[in-house]
């Protein structure tokens, strides 16, 4: 694999210091191609959780979080040619939230692209939020990549629609982590006929990049991180050479390949969730595709939030976190092993056994 295409040091040049740009909690997304003028860079923020207390107030540290995301993504040299939020701007979709969090994303200097997460969503099924940013699912091309925008985080009708007496108490049930009321996502019938129809026109040499918020993958059900039709999508996506779904929603490092498919997650500027060492109890539902970190304390609200930036050199991905208050990772393509694997921690993905069930 190539070298990198950037450094840390140039994107924190205007910046001032490498310390206040560790902690920056904001991916740097690269296209790197054969030409080098093709090539392009990507911000990218997610889960932010902005939560309403009463009033004016809302919980100071996720505020701090999308702020410092915002201001620092401005400071970037060379800038980026758009940023995508990837979605759970709100904690519980009201329009306090949303309005809040899109005041302070208001103070981007670049388009922005918006994903709607499930704590965006299920309030008022994204009415709002779409009043704010526009539709659940698009795509658009850019230097000669086809980018798409996915809403997975639908769920069946019936859940949905008639289960509950309110649309507060709906997410409210949506927004529990290890919830037994709660349902499988989904990105839905009606939207992966959309998804192949806009792919019939995209050719298959042509780099494609999804962006969702839900894994597009079946991770680890207790904590929702599934998508219930992921079979379906990949297989809308497997006809290309070299396709990438990039996802926020689960707080924390995990990266995968199925196939020709590679899957990466980016982090959040709220709080990070615990690895899978962390949930062992969970042994049937053990994610057989995450290659664990050092240990995330979910107590300390800034431990493993962070920024990675992402190479895409000859259609592989290559993601470098930058840790706040742990230690930087790189995870890349092994040509040898055919999948990702942890460059500075290469013994850790053997804690997890290869499985192959979902």
């Amino acid at each position: 694999m190539a070298e990198h295409r950037w450094s840390r040091r140039g994107f924190i040049r205007a910046a001032g210091t490498a310390a206040a740009a560790s902690a920056l909690p904001l991916s740097v997304v690269e296209m790197a191609f054969a030409d080098p003028a093709r090539n392009f860079r990507i911000a990218y923020i997610s889960d932010a959780h902005i939560q309403h207390i009463r009033g004016t107030q809302f919980v100071r540290n996720w505020d701090r979080g999308l702020i410092r995301a915002v201001a620092e993504c401005n400071l970037l040299t060379p800038a980026p040619d758009f940023v995508v939020f990837g979605g759970d701007l709100a904690q519980l979709g009201t329009k306090e939230e949303l309005d809040h969090g899109a005041e302070m994303l208001s103070a981007l200097k670049y388009k922005t692209y918006h994903v709607m997460g499930e704590h965006d969503y299920y309030l008022d099924l994204g009415e709002y939020w779409s009043e704010l940013f526009g539709p659940h699912w698009h795509s658009f091309d850019h230097k000669g990549v086809h980018f798409v925008i996915l809403n997975s985080v639908l769920t069946y009708d019936d859940w949905t629609h008639n289960r509950w007496p309110s649309a507060q108490q709906r997410m409210l049930e949506m927004a529990g982590l290890d919830n037994p009321n709660g349902s499988p996502f989904m990105v839905g019938e009606k939207q992966r006929e959309w998804l192949r129809k806009d792919l019939a026109a995209v050719d298959k040499s042509t780099p494609v990049v999804v962006f969702s918020h839900s894994p597009i993958q079946k991770i680890y059900k207790g904590w929702n991180f599934w998508t219930e039709d992921a079979d379906e999508v990949q297989a809308l996506l497997k006809p290309f050479r070299k396709p990438t779904v990039v996802y926020g929603h689960v707080h924390q490092i995990q990266y995968n390949q199925i196939g020709n498919i590679a899957f990466q997650a980016v982090m959040a500027t709220a709080w990070p969730w615990p690895y899978p060492e962390t949930y062992a109890q969970a042994e049937p539902d053990f994610p057989p595709i995450t290659v664990p970190m050092n240990r995330a304390n979910p107590f300390f609200e800034r431990d493993a939030t962070g920024w990675q930036g992402i190479d895409v050199e000859a259609g592989r991905v290559t993601l470098n976190y930058r840790l706040f208050n742990n230690t930087d990772r790189t995870i890349g393509f092994d040509p040898a092993k055919k999948r990702p694997v942890d460059r500075d921690f290469p013994d850790k993905d053997k804690r997890i056994p290869p499985q192959d069930h979902f």
